[in-house]
């Protein structure tokens, strides 16, 4: 790894913003005791709200669990949504919404459901929900998770509480799979008798919270299920998202108590949070990677795998997170980390920095006086995103290469990618909520890839392939650290740095950030 060699100065500007809270009520109120104090006024008998507020830096996607690869949705559904498996403490995969399962053969899985749990409607929770739910992301192809869960074939129903989940092939992530947000339960009966579109307006799950209401980049609502499987896990009346996208008005929120916690604190705020009596900032490594999506497709430029490697080699992933991101940031060659099944170990706390060798590809490619390329990034959705886009295309004019930086909100950023009008290059934050590393290789499979970056490696495609249906845990984490070690060098991807978690929270809260990212409300407590 060559050391830095350059110095891209720049200034955080901090803007303070002063924000009063005007509480009033009419004075007949008469709000009902409870022997735990006023519910309707979210207070405790000592005074003390019961109400949860978290702001975020951008607005969920919707309540299509199987149309998104958004974390910070996905952090917002888990309360509403639950899996049959799910992670504890530990990080282990244990049985949830199933009571036990089986592994009758390497492409059959037999779950026993628990029994007695109930929608937020009331309907029971039953075998025929799973294979609704299962079913419709393995086959419907337009589905963003639909890659994720193709692998199921079929999900027979034994009885009302007994599914076996078929896959085409053997299938070694199977468990993995059914933990995370592409299976979340749907209830059938009630799209079925509603219609899809009533759902997404009305939406249900089991899981403890349901939902009130959503004002759209504005506020997510959620209050407890009463009747959750696992009785009452929450200690909260009233649970609202904020979604605030400016960096120093949730920091300010924070600070004078609008919200209890607030999530991508910038480092220039850092110590105005821990200092501040009442707030604390609370920091964890993120299981995401910070990368850039490069076009190989014909024409453009990064076609030429010299030249993404000279991408590559210009960009000083070391300024990147010592000076963008404050130390909040730890260089890599891969998307797979620690901790992650299949992490290669030689590709983390490492990069590429070379101008000269950068300037030498550009030559050999036929670009020796540069070019010009466009770069989409969002803004607000990932820790100082500005920032390190704006450092990235300083660096790439270094070598003579002319970025056009397109700055998008992040419902645009999405449906730009979702139609495939990327251009030249995007800024994109991947997390992997599988800790499986065959979550975040399958995102350089050729069929997935077509007509989005038309990016193909037919080594890599055999690799995926053999991978994918290996049943021995030892030989199929070779081939996916193999499939690492390929990318670092064909660079479908500029890989930048694995994210660091920064978090604000308030001293009457007792919250630990999860590398998952996950805003699970019930693990958040008061102090």
């Amino acid at each position: 790894m060559k050391k830095i060699i350059c110095f891209l100065p720049f200034m955080f500007v901090l803007i303070v913003l002063a924000a009063c809270t005007n509480n009033s009520s009419t004075e007949n109120e008469q709000p009902a005791e409870t022997e735990e104090g006023t519910k309707e006024t979210g207070t405790t008998s000592n005074g003390e709200s019961k109400e949860l507020t978290i702001a975020i830096g951008s607005d969920m996607l919707g309540f299509d669990i199987h149309n998104h690869n958004n974390t910070s949705t996905e952090s917002i559904h888990q309360n509403m949504f639950d899996y049959l498996f799910k992670r504890d403490e530990n990080n282990e995969l244990q049985p949830w919404l199933a009571e036990s399962y089986e592994i009758l053969d390497d492409m059959t899985i037999e779950v026993k459901l628990k029994q007695g749990v109930k929608f937020h409607n009331g309907d029971e929770f039953k075998a025929e929900d799973v294979k609704f739910t299962l079913e419709r992301v393995a086959t419907d192809e337009t589905l963003k998770e639909n890659p994720n869960y193709k692998q199921i074939k079929e999900v027979k129903i034994i009885d009302d509480y007994t599914v076996q989940i078929i896959t085409h092939a053997p299938e070694p992530s199977i468990i993995h799979r059914l933990s995370r947000l592409g299976s979340g339960m749907l209830p059938k009966k009630y799209i079925e008798e509603n219609g899809w579109d009533y759902f997404l307006e009305n939406p249900i799950g089991t899981g403890p919270y349901k939902y009130v209401e959503w004002v759209r980049d504005d506020r997510i609502v959620m209050e407890p299920f009463e009747d959750y499987f696992q009785g009452k896990v929450g200690e909260w009346d009233k649970v609202t998202f904020r979604i605030i996208p400016e960096d120093s008005t949730r920091v300010s929120e924070l600070l004078t108590g609008g919200v209890d916690i607030a999530t991508n604190i910038p480092p220039a705020d850092w110590e105005r949070v821990e200092s501040n009596e009442g707030t604390s900032l609370k920091q964890e490594v993120s299981n995401r990677t910070l990368f850039i999506v490069l076009r190989a497709t014909e024409s453009y430029p990064t076609a030429d795998v010299r030249v993404r490697q000279a991408i590559d080699y210009a960009i000083d992933d070391g300024t990147l997170t010592e000076f963008a991101l404050q130390g909040a940031g730890i260089p890599t060659l891969s998307m797979v980390g620690p901790g992650n099944f299949g992490h290669e170990a030689s590709l983390y706390d490492t990069y590429n920095y070379d101008l000269e060798k950068a300037k030498q590809l550009l030559e050999e490619a036929g670009y020796s006086d540069g070019f010009e390329m466009t770069l989409h990034a969002p803004k607000g959705r990932y820790l100082q995103d500005a920032e390190v886009a704006e450092l990235i295309v300083g660096m790439l004019a270094q070598v003579g290469i002319t970025v056009n930086l397109e700055f998008m909100e992040w419902s645009n950023f999405v449906e730009l990618r979702n139609a495939n009008e990327n251009k030249d290059a995007y800024l994109l934050g991947l997390g992997n909520s599988m800790y499986d590393g065959a979550y975040s290789v399958d995102w350089y499979r050729s069929t997935r890839m077509e007509g989005h970056t038309d990016y193909k490696n037919e080594e890599i495609d055999q690799l995926l392939a053999d991978s994918q249906v290996n049943m021995d845990p030892a030989t199929r984490e070779i081939q996916i650290q193999e499939i690492q070690k390929i990318v670092a060098e064909d660079v479908p991807h500029i890989n930048l740095y694995l994210e660091k978690i920064n978090t604000g929270v308030s001293d009457r809260i007792n919250f630990t950030p999860t590398s998952d990212e996950m805003l699970y409300v019930p693990t958040i407590t008061r102090n």
